[in-house]
């Protein structure tokens, strides 16, 4: 018999809804770990990564910064509890329709009042050193969150066979070679996308594909928007060499081009491995 039984907070027809949209939206399942992610974010604004992955944009206009870091699950002990014990793990195994679940990384995106930062349509798959069609990730409010400033993705787009070259905040190049597509002007032309978005509360959840394409607004409200961005990949998920430094790099990373993504630094948590 199987002891790892999936929440019963993600039913099927929410499962369908992923596949088929490459997006989702989670209502309250992660509540109970606001306060925790919480400290978490207050503990890694206050020492940010030492590996230079912390990023503050700070906006020509004198608006509000935009601060970001990765890649701190391991150092800051409330993020490890949340990768280990919240109920993420088991619900990106059933949204990817994959046996296992091993964590990728976390991201943290802290948009402060008034701030003019925009995020520019992209999608993550090109950023990153996986590939594979099970992933997901989870991006997580821990504020309240206006319909207005949340998350915006186009409905299906994961489905698509492009890729579009992945750009730093500064617009340039992540990758020196020019293999990808140029992103269309995606604001330009909003009426030809199903774009969503949905008005969201500390704990809920917008579940999406790394192909997805997604934005967000600056943060045009008088309150801060801090989100902690979960990241899942599922039983096909493989290193890939993309010619250049990917984001996060993982330099330690000694696998070759194709190999499954097997590796310490991407523990599988779903299901809990057994200690000998």
């Amino acid at each position: 018999m199987n002891e790892h039984k999936i929440s019963p907070q993600i039913d099927e027809q929410t499962v369908q809804t992923f596949q088929k949209d490459g997006v989702v939206v989670l209502k309250g399942v992660f509540k109970d770990w606001v306060a925790p992610l919480e400290k978490g974010v207050a503990e890694l604004m206050a020492n940010p990564s030492e590996y230079g992955f912390a990023r503050t944009v700070v906006p020509t206009d004198g608006s509000a910064p935009f601060f970001q870091d990765y890649c701190n699950w391991s150092r800051i002990p409330s993020f490890k509890e949340f990768v280990f014990h919240s109920p993420a793990a088991q619900i990106a195994a059933q949204l990817m329709q994959s046996r296992t679940a091993r964590f990728f990384h976390e991201h943290t995106l802290v948009k402060q009042p008034g701030g003019s930062t925009v995020t520019p349509w992209h999608h993550d798959q090109p950023y990153y050193c996986v590939e594979g069609r099970q992933n997901v990730s989870l991006w997580i409010p821990l504020d309240p969150v206006e319909q207005a400033i949340s998350l915006r993705c186009i409905r299906g787009s994961h489905l698509w066979e492009d890729e579009f070259s992945p750009t730093r905040f500064n617009g340039s190049r992540l990758y020196e070679h020019n293999r990808f597509k140029e992103i269309p002007d995606i604001e330009a032309h909003a009426d030809d996308y199903d774009i969503v978005s949905w008005a969201v509360e500390p704990g809920d959840a917008v579940a999406f594909h790394y192909r997805t394409l997604h934005g967000a607004a600056g943060n045009a409200s008088a309150r801060s928007r801090r989100v902690f961005s979960a990241r899942w990949v599922g039983d096909d998920a493989t290193f890939v060499d993309r010619g250049g430094v990917t984001s996060p790099p993982f330099p330690e990373l000694t696998l070759k081009h194709g190999e499954p993504l097997n590796s310490p630094l991407f523990p599988q948590v779903w299901p809990p491995q057994k200690v000998a």
